[in-house]
């Protein structure tokens, strides 16, 4: 699971999340990938989940980045426990993600193998994705 292996804060503010992506939004190592067409925040749980569905797919051929990294601390406080006495625990990491943010690459498997490898795992992530292809590519 993607976690940071150490942070200078334990707990962080929630944040905003408007606007499209303004980096990470364009194809860098490899010749396919999933963009986010949606925002959300996506844990190191589901980053893994979809890491593992489409290595399992590519058969361990080719070579596949993940462009996010979960860096963001999550706090969460236990059931039935009443208003204030401060924040709660740290309970997992997350990455904010906008619109246009590409979330995983591939690279050396043929396109029909990296269609279905990304597909299935875009399966795994809470948000719409969409496939996109380098614009120099050729079969």
């Amino acid at each position: 699971m993607l976690q940071p292996k150490r942070t200078k804060y334990r707990r962080a503010q929630k944040g905003k999340m408007k606007g499209n992506a303004q980096r990470g939004n364009q194809l860098a190592f490899g010749s396919f990938g999933i963009k986010a067409l949606e925002q959300c925040w996506i844990t190191g749980r589901q980053l893994e989940a979809a890491r593992q569905a489409v290595t399992r797919h590519m058969k361990r051929e080719g070579q596949l980045w993940i462009r996010v990294f979960p860096d963001k601390p999550i706090t969460k406080k236990p059931a039935e426990v009443r208003m204030g006495k401060g924040k709660g625990a740290p309970e997992g990491f997350v990455v904010p993600v906008t619109p246009g943010r590409i979330l995983l690459e591939a690279e050396g498997v043929s396109f029909e193998v990296a269609k279905e490898a990304l597909r299935l795992g875009a399966q795994k992530l809470p948000i719409s994705t969409k496939f996109v292809v380098r614009r120099d590519y050729v079969e």
